[in-house]
């Protein structure tokens, strides 16, 4: 789903202008943005939560000429998907999950990624 056809979606469900679906839009996205630009996290019930994750600088390599590449440290938003949001997905893709899967936690991370930070 795009951008447009969320405002579109938004506009036939609230029974709402266009202009005023936009606005509603572009105001959540503004206050996520500038609330993740002040490292706050955003947490929404179901959904899931966004979070701003702080990287390591790095010595990478330019995939064209094998040089290698200082790339400095960075913030960049995480989203972690929540169990409601997760469980619709898997049964609308007809894929239920098994109540006893284990979840993803620490051990899972890579950490031979350049950029896994066990920081946080």
């Amino acid at each position: 789903m795009t951008k447009s056809e969320l405002i579109e979606e938004l506009a036939r469900r609230a029974k709402i202008t266009k202009s005023r679906a936009e606005l509603v839009v572009n105001s959540i996205f503004e206050s996520m943005s500038e609330s993740l630009a002040r490292g706050q996290g955003i947490e929404v019930r179901g959904f899931g939560s966004f979070t701003v994750r702080q990287y390591k600088p790095y010595t990478g390599r330019n995939p064209r000429t094998a040089d290698p590449v200082e790339v400095g440290p960075k913030k960049l938003p995480f989203f972690k998907v929540g169990k409601d949001l997760k469980e619709v997905v898997n049964l609308r893709a007809g894929t239920a999950l098994p109540e006893d899967v284990d979840p993803p936690d620490e051990t899972d991370l890579d950490e031979s990624d350049p950029e896994f930070d066990d920081d946080e």
